[in-house]
């Protein structure tokens, strides 16, 4: 349904229903709307600690997708998961009652705010939405938040705060974050991924010109000087331009004297415009989070926030679950996870786990996606080269069907034939045993994907733990 610019401001929307509110995403909005008063009723195909949260705060749920779960709602909410041939779709539609999908309601409800941030980027978007989020906390801004990731700071991935400020990381995929009305907009980075919508970087990088013209001409563009293909799409935009970065002498905001501990996390001086406002120290390891605290910082000292707030703020921040997660220490492995599925993410953190004290690095990549997996073949293969050890699982299918033309195995393979000592193992029960077996004191096993990878660091903690 279109012209859905003020319908949440309509005072005949009060019953509103989510088709897949069990999502990281839908859970989150269907909070925000239960605190602003709005019944809320929803579906999904089992019953999760999510689904158990809301059914707490008030919301009627269903488990299974059906059409008599469409019991007159005011207005119907779906994620582009949800086919059109959805029982609930289906009789919504027959009823004729307004539809949106989750990015538009979370525009919506951004809209409410004076000061959106919307934090965008083919990689770090997560953590760098939790960093902002931990500094605007230290500073008492008392912003609402919504946050792909579970963040300990607000018990979860949904802060509903009273200021005007609203942060909320901003996807591209399907050009969501099209919908959204930023007063700031953050971007990380641009690189080619998404390929089962995205045509080619030109794709890319017209939709984050698109999503950076949203942004009025009083507010603000943070982008990172670093990235050739961020500094074109915001070139000439007719706002408040605020670069960084740690190669680019002409950035704003810089980091100087980069050094680390023994657990690789940053220490640095930071700049701007050439004067030294303090020294920063992270509590997360890597030079990638280096770049997103800058980010960070750049943000919300023009917000208005103290660099004593983002000095501490950024030390409070230990990170977001499945970014660098410390899962267990057993025999004196250290068993990490972490999101990382795009080529340029897997180096970016087998580069902070080399940064930490360890003996052999074991690493266990499970590819997301069939179309990832094939486009960035070779890319993926010059990926692990900080590795010493890797296995390579099945690729995980998401919303894809196997095509028949792509295996993990092809990848393995690929990696050996760089000098890399890669194998190929299915069965995560399997891979836990490998693991057993070769893993020693000292020794760092990283599991990496964002699918269900992190169960094989599980098992094998409890493998360990048994004996």
């Amino acid at each position: 349904m279109n012209n859905n610019s003020n319908i949440l401001e309509s005072e005949d929307i009060k019953n509103v229903h989510f088709i897949g509110i069990g999502g990281s995403s839908m859970s989150g909005l269907a909070e925000i709307l239960l605190s602003q008063g709005y019944k809320v009723s929803g579906s999904d195909i089992k019953s999760s600690k999510t689904t158990q949260k809301l059914e707490s705060k008030g919301a009627q749920i269903f488990i299974g997708h059906k059409s008599e779960n469409i019991n007159n709602p005011d207005l119907v909410i779906y994620t582009v998961a949800v086919k059109d041939d959805n029982a609930e779709m289906l009789r919504a539609r027959q009823l004729n009652i307004p539809i949106i999908d989750r990015a538009e309601l979370l525009g919506l409800l951004m809209k409410k705010h004076s000061f959106g941030i919307a934090i965008a980027g083919t990689h770090g978007k997560t953590t760098t939405t939790s960093m902002i989020t931990s500094i605007m906390l230290e500073a008492n801004t008392d912003p609402t938040v919504h946050i792909g990731g579970e963040l300990d700071c607000i018990g979860g991935n949904t802060r509903i705060g009273k200021s005007e400020f609203f942060i909320t990381e901003a996807c591209e995929y399907y050009g969501s974050f099209l919908k959204f009305h930023p007063f700031m907009s953050v971007v990380l980075n641009i690189e080619v991924d998404h390929v089962d919508y995205f045509k080619d970087l030109s794709h890319i990088k017209s939709t984050f010109e698109e999503f950076v013209s949203l942004v009025p001409p009083n507010g603000y563009i943070v982008a990172c000087a670093d990235d050739e293909n961020t500094l074109s799409v915001v070139k000439n935009k007719n706002c408040n331009i605020i670069t960084y970065g740690l190669k680019n002498p002409n950035a704003m905001w810089s980091a100087k004297n980069i050094r680390y501990n023994e657990l690789g996390f940053g220490y640095f001086d930071v700049y701007k415009d050439g004067e030294m406002l303090g020294t920063v120290s992270l509590s997360v390891p890597g030079k990638h989070n280096i770049s997103n605290s800058l980010a960070a910082i750049a943000a919300c000292y023009t917000c208005g926030c103290s660099m004593e707030d983002i000095i501490s703020g950024l030390l409070a921040f230990g990170g977001s679950h499945k970014r660098f997660e410390l899962k267990g220490l057993v025999d004196d492995i250290k068993v990490i996870d972490d999101y990382a599925h795009h080529p340029s993410e897997v180096q970016a953190t087998l580069s902070a786990a080399k940064n930490t004290a360890h003996n052999k690095l074991l690493c266990v990549f499970q590819p997301h996606t069939y179309t990832r997996t094939k486009a960035f073949l070779d890319k993926f293969s010059n990926s692990f080269s900080d590795a010493d050890n890797i296995i390579i699982t099945d690729i995980y299918a998401a919303r894809e069907k196997d095509p028949g033309d792509i295996h993990s195995s092809i990848l393995a393979e690929k990696l050996r034939q760089n000098g890399v000592n890669a194998i190929y193992i299915s069965d995560f029960q399997d891979i836990a045993e490998y693991l057993d077996k070769n893993a020693q004191a000292g020794d760092l096993i990283l599991t990496m994907g964002a699918g269900d990878v992190v169960r094989v660091g599980e098992i094998f903690i409890n493998l360990r733990g048994n004996k």
